[in-house]
Formats: C-alpha cells, sequence, structure tokens
C-alpha cells in the first residue's frame, strides 16, 4: 500500500458531512431542552427612527447570504503534503468492490440517513467505480458509521442481510436512491423488507436476520472503530489508508469527483 500523503485547501462555507450537532461543550444539541423566557414589557420608541437602521441591516444581510450560499465548487482543491496520520483499516469482512491486488484502496465510512452521503453515492461512488474499479486500478469499500439514529442502523444491518444472499451492493444502492427524512420512517423495518421483496430476495431469510437484530453489534462496532482512526461525520473517505481532509484537519466531505480523482491519479502515476 501507497503511503501517500493528502490534504485540500478549506472551504469553510460549504458543509460537506452529517455530523453530530454540538453547543460547544461535546453535549448533541438535540438534548439540550429549550427554555421559555418571558420579556419584560418594552418601553415606549418612536418606530420611525429605526427604518433607515433596519433597512440598512437588512441590505447587509441579504448580501452577506447571496454572498454565502452562491460561491461556486470551483472543482477540485489543490493538495498539500501535511496528512493526518496513516491508518490500518480492517478490510476483514468488509464490503468490498473490485481487485484486492488493485495499487488503490478507497474506503468511505458512510450512514445511509446522511443526506452528504447520498450525494456522495450519486456524483462520487459511481465515478469510481467506472474509472477505477472496474478498469482494475482501485478497489472501492464501505464502511458502516451508522449514527444518525435507529433507521441508520436498522439499514445498515438491512444490507449486510441482503449481503448473505449475495446483493450487499444492490441494496446498499437501494437504500440510497430511496433516501427519506431521518428517522421517519423512510428506513424502518417494514419498510427494509419492502426493500428486499423489490430485490427478489429471500423473504424469509431476510426476514429473519432483519427482525432477529442480527447485525447490530457488527454494525456499531464498525462505526466505533471507524471514530477511533479519526472518523467524526460522514461521508469520510480514506485514500490508501489516510483520509482526505481540508486545511483544519475535517474531512472534505461529498467534495467534488475531482478532487478525489487528483489524489487517486497521483497515486497511480508514481
Amino acid at each position: 500500500m501507497i503511503n501517500q500523503s493528502f490534504e485540500t485547501e478549506a472551504e469553510p462555507i460549504v458543509q460537506l458531512t452529517d455530523m453530530p450537532q454540538s453547543d460547544g461543550e461535546g453535549v448533541p444539541a438535540t438534548l439540550i431542552p429549550e427554555h421559555n423566557h418571558q420579556s419584560p414589557t418594552p418601553p415606549t420608541f418612536d418606530k420611525g427612527k429605526l427604518i433607515l437602521p433596519i433597512a440598512i441591516i437588512f441590505a447587509a444581510i441579504l448580501i452577506s447570504s447571496s454572498l454565502f450560499y452562491t460561491k461556486p465548487d470551483s472543482g477540485p482543491k489543490n493538495v498539500a503534503q501535511k496528512p493526518p496520520a496513516k491508518v490500518e483499516i480492517d478490510l476483514k469482512g468488509a464490503m468490498v468492490l473490485g481487485d484486492p491486488k488493485a495499487p488503490v484502496t478507497i474506503v468511505e465510512y458512510g450512514d445511509y440517513q446522511c443526506s452528504f452521503c447520498a450525494r456522495y453515492f450519486q456524483e462520487n461512488e459511481a465515478m469510481f467505480i467506472s474509472q477505477y474499479v472496474e478498469t482494475g486500478k482501485a478497489r472501492f469499500v464501505w464502511k458502516d458509521y451508522a449514527f444518525l439514529g435507529q433507521e441508520s442502523i436498522w439499514a445498515a444491518g438491512a444490507a449486510r442481510c441482503a449481503n448473505d444472499q449475495g446483493k450487499f451492493w444492490e441494496y446498499h444502492n437501494y437504500l440510497f436512491n430511496n433516501q427519506g427524512t431521518g428517522n421517519s420512517g423512510a428506513f424502518s423495518k417494514s419498510n427494509l423488507k419492502k426493500f428486499a421483496s423489490i430485490l427478489k430476495l429471500n423473504m424469509s431469510q431476510f426476514n429473519t436476520c432483519l427482525d432477529s437484530d442480527k447485525y447490530t453489534s457488527v454494525v456499531q462496532e464498525e462505526t466505533q472503530a471507524g471514530s477511533a482512526i479519526g472518523v467524526n461525520g460522514t461521508p469520510a473517505t480514506f485514500i490508501n489508508g489516510q483520509l482526505v481532509v481540508d486545511a483544519n484537519g475535517n474531512s472534505v466531505g461529498a467534495a467534488p469527483f475531482t478532487t478525489f480523482k487528483s489524489i487517486i491519479d497521483k497515486i497511480l502515476s508514481k
């Protein structure tokens, strides 16, 4: 495995990963109760005096908002040689596409409920497969990082149940193509069974596997192993054992395909 190192320039105004929300002290924001505070009766004032200041502030907000939301994606990010340390990723029992002897190994840690993972699936995974996996230049590995709720764990387990019948990638693809709002029932067990039926799996075998939560502990262990090597949001991409990060050391997430292509091609040119 080639020891190559990669870091990309930061583009902080574009969020490309799903990650836990925090209050800044390690407490997920969703767990912090909201408090209703009664405000005292406001003093009387001349509203006319506020018209000009408010207009100025509103104009400033519009300008700053347009800058924030319309910054175009400039394509591949420059690659520097200041990477995180190379890590060993255990591929035993992993879901792998491609030649085991391929010179490049691309590992994605993802969550089936992650909207950025769905974007990554549509824009990057298919390109990895067509340009590198099918040509024998790379292998693509899926790793579960199921952290967005119960339905993430059920979906990951269901994909592994499909793998028992040789249809992991078909099921994996179906999940991303039918992603719904997080933990709203899109990946309920009943829906996961419907997906299996559409893919013509043996339903008795699949249902037994899913209902028994056969792979729950495996999914949780794989998620914990991801955290241990630096994953803190999804999607996270490792190329030959090194996490692709921005200048702040954060995963680039669902960055443009050209970002990853420049790294892979550099390895292949050696």
